[in-house]
């Protein structure tokens, strides 16, 4: 018997809302190092789920979890509802690693053909390396291939067979900006054809391009979740660049000022409010000159929660 998602009614969007992968109080040890600390984190179908964190944070542990390559320590991992590793459940999975490796000496049509083999309904040949931008490498060997080419392949591998939810780990490393809003543009044709995928990145505009939600993890457990847009309201403020005499410890004293720090011949202000700020600094430098003024983003949103450990638990659904 197929698995099927598990329904979660849910306010929202106003309908109901199916989850198609979750995590429920998952532990996950190495030895002594604890990769994940009663981790519950759903992803919900037809959306793009951005997993944020730092280096260690426990991401890959998560979606190798979710893969069924790694088992818990305890707690509950379910894929369509079922055990990821059900060979049925695996049929409607795609996934690319961040470390992957294939042969060396077949060229890309045969490790798409190989790979699509694998699978009851598969994407047309054609229509994979179009997704992909390798029509015209598909009889190179894939050891004859650029880094970023080789990237390529895999996202094709990771698409081949057609799944219902697709794992993207860190898949924009090493590719230019071409290839790599290629890849953004199949994502979200992927999505709009009703395809869930769960995306980790460091690459934060790349979340905020392509995520409807985000999760944040640290130190193996998740600290903050919500769309970009809530994400970013918690460190919601502005950052104001400019060329001031004033020296930093002056301009930590202005009120409302949280930030201040040197950005190569300018300063750099973080502040809840830009205009009171402002004036501020023309009242003591009437000489202030390279003035920008910009909307906190993703990034600093990022930075904020992964470095406060007040943080822990705060979760936006």
């Amino acid at each position: 018997m197929i698995a099927t998602a598990v329904p979660l009614h849910s306010t929202e969007r106003g309908a109901t809302d199916f989850i198609v992968a979750h995590l429920e109080g998952v532990n996950k040890n190495y030895g002594d190092v604890r990769a994940l600390r009663g981790v519950n984190f759903r992803v919900r179908a037809g959306e793009v789920l951005a997993l944020l964190g730092p280096n260690g944070a426990g991401k890959t542990t998560a979606v190798k979890l979710l893969l069924g390559l790694l088992q818990p320590n305890s707690g509950k991992v379910r894929v369509f509802g079922g055990d990821p590793t059900n060979p049925e459940n695996r049929m409607r999975t795609g996934a690319m690693l961040q470390v992957g490796r294939v042969p060396e000496t077949l060229r890309v049509r045969e490790h798409i053909d190989l790979f699509s083999s694998y699978y009851r309904n598969p994407m047309p040949l054609a229509e994979v390396l179009a997704a992909a931008g390798l029509e015209k490498l598909s009889d190179r060997k894939y050891a004859e291939l650029s880094g970023g080419q080789k990237q390529r392949v895999l996202f094709a591998l990771s698409i081949c067979g057609d799944p219902d939810i697709l794992f993207l780990d860190e898949p924009t490393v090493g590719l230019d900006v071409e290839a790599r809003r290629l890849l953004w543009d199949q994502i979200r044709r992927l999505v709009s054809r009703g395809k869930t995928i769960l995306l980790t990145t460091h690459y934060l505009p790349e979340a905020d391009a392509l995520a409807d939600r985000v999760a944040v993890i640290n130190k193996g457990e998740i600290i903050a979740e919500g769309t970009p847009s809530q994400i970013k309201a918690q460190t919601s403020g502005k950052r104001i660049r400019c060329i001031t005499h004033l020296n930093l410890a002056s301009l930590r004293q202005i009120p409302g000022v949280t930030l201040a720090q040197q950005d190569r011949e300018a300063v750099e202000l973080h502040t809840g409010e830009a205009e009171p700020v402002l004036r501020e600094l023309l009242a003591r430098d009437a000489t202030l000159s390279g003035l920008e003024i910009t909307t906190a983003g993703l990034e600093e949103a990022f930075l904020a929660l992964t470095q406060d450990s007040s943080v822990n638990g705060n979760r936006l659904n």
